[in-house]
């Protein structure tokens, strides 16, 4: 569990870069009404509060003795950046 919540804090600075060049998806001329690209907006600026608050959670339910919960929160960056990296191969550009 420490080193889950090490590499979920030690990604969230990576996060915030990407936060940074998340604009970037609508470059393409049409990418603006595209819905995909919203959701791929969306995933890239929150991907740091995740990777952030995940692990936070995950300590709650630990220290409650709900361990599947726990591991289940401390997933969620895991899960959210998959999900980040397949939207955003789908965005024309």
């Amino acid at each position: 569990m420490i080193l889950a919540t090490a590499i979920c804090v030690g990604i969230a600075p990576l996060g915030a870069v990407g936060t940074l060049f998340s604009p970037l998806v609508f470059d393409d001329r049409g990418n603006l009404l595209n819905p995909l690209a919203w959701v791929g907006f969306f995933l890239m600026i929150t991907f740091w509060i995740v990777c952030l608050v995940g692990p936070l959670v995950a300590w709650i339910f630990w220290r409650r003795k709900r361990e599947p919960l726990a591991w289940s929160a401390m997933s969620a960056p895991l899960i959210w950046g998959l999900m980040m990296a397949i939207v955003l191969q789908f965005i024309p550009g």
